[in-house]
């Protein structure tokens, strides 16, 4: 099987030079890695050579070639990642986003405070979807809801006792850093 190899001249090695540094400066590591594919091919290195050098699958560098000729730089960007598709569709998430805004009291619920397993339980009554409680909370990020974590404090404690406790008793209980013993 013949080799193949990317189509470009000194002119397109120095724009892929510059393309390079921009997606580095934007974070894209993979499409720093296919640009330097590339640049490597069009210098006459093999795909098995450029897989070697860069680590990467030999397959891979062969598409990336491929894609090039074909497309250019556009080839070479990163596309949307399929995955699979959300069970909630938009208008499903914005009922979501109003049930969980108008609080599980005027849901119907004897709580003040939504908690992910019981939303979990909501989703599948309203939607008839299954999520994870994990995965709940990952759902209400992307609506823009935050979790929210009590804090712990002493509601009925005298603060002038807590403020003597904390000054006095409670540097005798912290850990004190020992000196190394030579």
């Amino acid at each position: 099987m013949l080799p193949i190899f990317a189509v470009g001249s000194r002119r397109t090695l120095n724009r892929l030079k510059a393309l390079r540094e921009q997606a580095y400066a934007d974070g894209a590591s993979r499409v720093v890695t296919r640009l330097e594919a590339i640049m490597q091919s069009l210098q006459g290195k093999t795909t098995g050579q450029i897989a070697q050098l860069l680590q990467a699958d030999r397959t891979r560098v062969h598409a990336w070639v491929v894609a090039w000729n074909a497309q250019g730089p556009e080839g070479l960007w990163e596309g949307h990642r399929s995955g699979r598709p959300p069970e909630l569709d938009a208008s499903a998430q914005k009922r979501l986003a109003d049930i969980v805004g108008s609080g599980p009291v005027a849901y119907g619920l004897n709580t003040a405070v939504w908690t992910s397993p019981l939303l979990a339980q909501v989703i599948s009554e309203e939607f008839a979807v299954d999520y994870h409680p994990g995965h709940v909370r990952q759902l209400l990020g992307k609506l823009g809801f935050s979790v929210q974590r009590p804090t712990t404090r002493l509601v009925q404690a005298d603060p002038l006792k807590r403020r003597r406790w904390m000054r006095y008793q409670y540097p005798n209980h912290k850990k004190k850093l020992t000196p190394k013993k030579r």
